[in-house]
């Protein structure tokens, strides 16, 4: 293996986890390559994702590889990346000094078994904490017996799989408490971040944005970025909004960008209160920091998040957020949560929402964006990422 001083650094993302128009492990790789540019012009990215077609596009500093894999959503546009041969052939022709996995199924294994075959370090990024959903699952349907049943069945599987990586990256220092817990090694918390130069407070262009999307400018703003699923709780979210419309009719405005599963309940919620605005997806990140600056409150009802990188965009852009307490989300919200819901319900929801209006809002969201922008950079998040990168490559040993 040469050293990265002896030539550019050459970065290998590998997941299944990609979709064209949703998704934070998408947002992550995309900010990674402009970083790269930016801040690390003598390194390489290549990436690997499922696609429509095989194919390849890009540069000398950052080649895109997609293997044409069939849809699992025709909604949030996710694919099943079975094709696990094409992997090894592009490995094979790129030869990476180093490979992150962002997924734990099959595309995991097979970097694993490509970079012991090739001679690179694999590592594995544990972007979420898919175990807490098939816990609900089985609690709601079997049981707690059934729950212990597949908890030990996950935690063996968790601690096989990423056991096997040279490193494991994790997005929050509590989940990287409960792998270790598992018994997990090497994990590298390593955060998420924000790109402090698009999602900024203060432009004047709030009034603009609402005319545009024909939102009453006195409404009570509400805004949720993220896809229509039920591991995102959006159900939650849509009755506590219908629970507020019919409270007081027009004074609560619903502006809902994403796509999924569930698109039916927000085509439904917006047929009965006529208070809701659906974009299925917002590709420009100055466009959706306008959107962000546009509302007046972020409503986040996840409950399985492991970072929650919208709620830091929103907070970025000087837009506070109000959630559901619990998940690992709560380290990075910079405002008071003392009005935010205990439990996991329509009714505490809607509670909350309407507490956090007794709040100067736009004063919060401009404390919060100071924090966010000042502690979550994507410069700051990726330099402690390529010095992990650099340290694993250096004392990798076949």
């Amino acid at each position: 293996m040469i050293s990265p001083q002896k030539r550019p650094l050459k970065i290998c993302d590998l997941t299944q986890f990609y979709s064209p128009v949703s998704g934070g492990v998408r947002r992550y790789i995309e900010q990674k390559g402009a970083y790269l540019r930016k801040h690390r012009p003598d390194c390489r990215h290549i990436i690997i994702v499922p696609g429509e077609k095989t194919e390849s596009f890009g540069d000398d500093l950052i080649r895109t590889y997609t293997i044409a894999s069939p849809l699992l959503s025709r909604t949030s546009r996710y694919r099943a990346l079975t094709k696990l041969h094409l992997i090894e052939e592009v490995l094979e022709k790129e030869l990476p000094d180093i490979i992150e996995s962002g997924d734990p199924y099959q595309v995991a294994w097979k970097a694993i078994a490509s970079g012991r075959g090739l001679d690179i370090p694999v590592v594995g990024f544990y972007h979420s904490h898919f175990p807490e959903a098939y816990f609900r699952t089985i609690a709601k349907y079997f049981g707690p017996l059934a729950v212990s049943i597949t908890d030990e069945i996950c935690r063996k599987y968790v601690t096989t799989l990423y056991n096997r990586f040279e490193c494991t990256l994790v997005p929050s220092p509590v989940l990287a408490k409960v792998l270790s817990g598992w018994g997990v090694e090497q994990i590298h918390t390593v955060d998420l971040g924000v790109d402090a130069e698009v999602f900024v407070p203060d432009i004047p262009d709030r009034a603009a944005t609402r005319a545009k999307l024909e939102i009453p400018p006195e409404a009570r703003l509400l805004l949720y970025v993220g896809r229509l699923a039920s591991e995102k709780n959006v159900r939650t979210l849509f009755e506590a909004f219908s629970l507020l419309h019919a409270r007081e009719p027009g004074k609560y405005f619903l502006l809902c960008v994403g796509d999924g599963t569930q698109r039916a309940l927000v085509q439904s919620l917006r047929e009965e209160t006529h208070a809701v605005h659906w974009l299925s997806f917002c590709p420009d990140p100055h466009e959706l920091a306008s959107l962000y600056r546009a509302a007046d409150l972020f409503v986040h009802p996840g409950v399985q998040e492991t970072f929650g990188l919208v709620a830091l965009e929103s907070q970025a852009s000087g837009t506070p957020v109000v959630g559901i307490k619990g998940s690992y989300m709560d380290r990075i919200i910079f405002t008071d949560q003392k009005h935010w819901a205990t439990e996991n319900s329509p009714a505490a929801l809607a509670g909350a929402i309407e507490r956090k209006f007794t709040q100067n809002l736009p004063a919060a969201g401009l404390a919060a964006s100071m924090e966010a922008r000042e502690r979550y950079s994507w410069k700051s998040a990726f330099s402690r990422l390529f010095n992990i990168y650099t340290e694993v490559v250096n004392h990798y040993s076949p």
